[in-house]
């Protein structure tokens, strides 16, 4: 019996075995299959090795230094307990002995430190530099221009680039531009750079390939290389936010360094990483070359950058504020708040109006209006598109100069007069008073989860104004209110002043 159970196994498993032979033998002997698993060449890989020959001499790590003072080095460990309130210790105070040793009294080390450290007042050492940050740049020009980051020089007094031979060279500093986080530095030397020239990003695609070079951790002729992830990106560095993202890795001292198309163009300068734990997680920004190339030519002209300026604090106009001002669509930017005497005060452009065009090109919202105006000189006038009560009409303005600093404050008190009886306002869930200066009302309490809380409205905000139209007291808002809800509108737009700024925000009205 047991013979026979063997012997059908046995049966079995050659039955078994002569079928994946079979399969296998008829498998690779088919010419079909066997064309569909082999090539005529390898499949080659994308190569960067002639991009980065060709560019590398162009790149240069950046050094910076800045001056400090030296601190007084008047004690073993530079600091003179003399004079301080250690200095009146009793003899049996427990720290005493600590200051005598660590600062140079009677015992530091068992020596007398008293007369050759304290005798007299040692001569102060002179100012000297010491590194504050490494980057990247690379040569824009033959004659030594070189592009980099404003973070990467700020503060600095002496610069030094290093070439992708070793060589090291004093740079001077032609200008910066903290908006665009551009600078160039200028080589003085008796010779020819290798240099690159800026390409057209708007030719760029998301997944074209792209090689960045630079100086990360201050290694020096480092290249990685990626994709272009995305373009347009705002990252909230300022208001002519455009990045291109990239995944190439892009890490600290890699600030300035050029990021090349498969051509060998800069199509951006690396300015910012995503970083949570400091290090590359595959999300880099990089100034596109459309906007550095024009920041460059004017530094490498004047040494500054000329903007025009229009004077007017702005916010995107969503669709809750585009609702209750009964626009078409969500687009444009509503001024919150023409600053006093600037162009566009003087051209009578008012808080509320959503400027939609300018010189007739339409404005999608903020960061195009910012760019636009910008790509203005001063003294230009251009015609500004605005929607104002439901109309609209074209302003002319002449543009000033971008100040190089500007601070927008707004001053006012919070003092809420002890006199004056808060109203109530159920329907919006606010409880008010009148403003100090007779103009809008404070509001002292918010509801939580009121439609004005959910709206971000808070205790201290101002309300100057309801759909354009000023108030004074919670009468005149109940009033404007009901008008808005008789038009059939669902939300009211109220103009804040913050602590800092004013606003508008979009209040949903209760329905019914």
């Amino acid at each position: 019996m047991k013979k026979s159970r063997f012997a059908t196994v046995i049966v079995a498993a050659a039955v078994v075995g002569a079928g994946f032979a079979g399969y296998g033998t008829a498998q690779f002997a088919n010419p079909a299959y066997a064309e569909a698993v082999r090539l005529e060449a390898p499949v080659a890989a994308p190569g960067f090795a002639d991009v980065v020959d060709a560019v590398s001499p162009a790149v240069v790590s950046v050094r910076v230094r800045s001056r400090i003072d030296n601190v007084s080095d008047r004690s073993p460990r530079g600091f003179d307990y003399r004079g301080s309130p250690f200095e009146d210790l009793p003899e049996s105070h427990p720290f005493r002995r600590f200051f005598d040793r660590e600062f140079g009294g009677r015992e530091f080390g068992g020596r007398d430190f008293e007369n050759r450290r304290f005798g007299e007042r040692q001569p102060e050492r002179p100012r000297r530099a010491r590194p504050v940050s490494q980057g990247s740049g690379f040569f824009i020009s033959g004659d030594g221009f070189i592009v980099t980051n404003n973070h990467v020089i700020e503060n600095g007094e002496e610069f030094t680039v290093i070439m992708n031979d070793g060589t090291e060279l004093d740079a001077e500093l032609i200008g910066a531009d903290p908006r665009t986080d551009l600078a160039v530095l200028k080589v003085d030397d008796d010779r020819d750079f290798t240099y690159v020239t800026f390409g057209d990003d708007n030719a760029t695609r998301v997944g074209d390939w792209v090689v960045a070079v630079g100086n990360p951790f201050g290694l020096g002729g480092t290249v990685t290389a990626g994709i272009v992830s995305a373009r347009g990106r705002d990252i909230g560095a300022g208001p002519y936010d455009d990045f291109l993202q990239i995944d190439a890795a892009v890490n600290r001292g890699n600030s300035g360094g050029p990021t090349f198309n498969l051509a060998g163009e800069v199509v951006g300068v690396n300015t910012a990483i995503f970083s949570p734990s400091g290090g590359n997680v595959g999300i880099a920004f990089a100034v596109p070359a459309s906007v550095a190339s024009d920041v460059v030519a004017e530094l490498m002209e004047d040494g500054d950058v000329e903007r025009g300026w229009l004077g007017v604090r702005i916010q995107p106009v969503t669709d809750e504020i585009a609702e209750s001002l009964g626009l078409a669509d969500a687009s444009g930017a509503i001024v919150a708040d023409p600053e006093e005497g600037a162009p566009a005060d003087r051209a009578g452009i008012r808080a509320g109006d959503v400027i939609t065009a300018v010189n007739g090109d339409a404005i999608d919202g903020p960061r195009d209006l910012s760019r636009a105006i910008a790509g203005f000189d001063p003294g230009t006038e251009v015609t500004i598109t605005v929607q104002r009560n439901g109309d609209s009409r074209d302003l002319a303005v002449e543009l000033g100069e971008l100040p190089s600093l500007q601070t927008f404050a707004a001053a006012r008190s919070d003092t809420t007069p002890d006199e004056v009886e808060p109203s109530s306002m159920d329907d919006l869930g606010l409880t008010v008073v009148p403003a100090d200066d007779g103009e809008g009302v404070l509001i002292t309490s918010v509801e939580p989860d009121s439609p004005a809380f959910q709206s971000g409205i808070r205790p201290g905000d101002i309300i100057r104004e309801v759909n354009n139209q000023p108030v004074a007291s919670a009468a005149d808002i109940e009033q404007r209110v009901a008008e808005i809800a008789e038009r059939g509108r669902a939300a009211a737009l109220l103009r804040l002043e913050g602590e800092d700024a004013s606003r508008f925000v979009a209040v949903p009205l209760p329905r019914g």
